[in-house]
This record gives C-alpha cells, structure tokens and sequence, in this order.
C-alpha cells in the first residue's frame, strides 16, 4: 500500500522536540532518521523503531508494553509504536537514536569506465 507523505509529516511534527528528525523516501516508504542514523522505518502509515535496550526502558517507565512486527514482508522485527503522547514518542525516539552507533562513512561509488576507454 505504501505510506503517506503526510503521515510521515505527522510523526516529524511530533519528534519537533528531537533534534535533526528527518525523513527520506524508500520505495513507497520511509525511512526515519535522526542526524545520519536510521532509527525506524514508517511503513503503511505505521511507525516503527528499532528495538534497544533503551528504547524499551523508555517504553518500561511508562507503563507501555513493547509491540514486535515486521515492518515490511521478510523484515525482522521492529517495535510497532502507537503512542498518543508526543512527550514520550520523542523519549523513546532519543533513546534510540543514542543507542544505535554512527553509520560508517560511505564509501565513494567506482567510476564505471566508459567502453571506449576500456578497448583503449
């Protein structure tokens, strides 16, 4: 079915509190990012975090029980979160991003040579 380009501007609107939340379109989906690190995926309307021990002592202060299912078909499991408070979203949503290490740097794409110069 894929997500909406609203929803995915709701659920930035309630991380407004979290520093450098972005979004970026990933075949019909979306990737959720704070800074460069990739915290969760929407996906069919639906917010999902990746799962750190953090993140679940977040959900364990308030009383929340974590939710597993796969994001997308063959995914592993991701928290499924559905919370009405913004407050703790953007607790839970830290957390996460704190816990998670830095992506490495990417390396710089090979310059695919042209046929000519490859006959040469």
């Amino acid at each position: 079915m894929g997500s909406t380009a609203g929803f995915a501007t709701y659920i930035v609107e309630q991380l407004r509190d979290v520093r450098e939340v972005s979004t970026r379109r990933m075949f019909g989906e979306f990737a959720l990012y704070v800074g460069v690190k990739v915290v969760g995926f929407i996906c069919d309307d639906q917010l999902f975090l990746k799962p750190t021990p953090e993140g679940l002592a977040v959900l364990a202060d308030n009383d929340l029980d974590p939710e597993y299912a796969p994001a997308y078909p063959g995914s592993k499991d991701y928290l499924l979160i559905d919370i009405d408070s913004s407050e703790i979203l953007c607790d839970l949503v830290r957390a996460t991003a704190d816990a998670l290490p830095v992506p490495p740097p990417k390396k710089p794409r090979k310059r695919r040579r042209a046929k000519d110069d490859a006959e040469k």
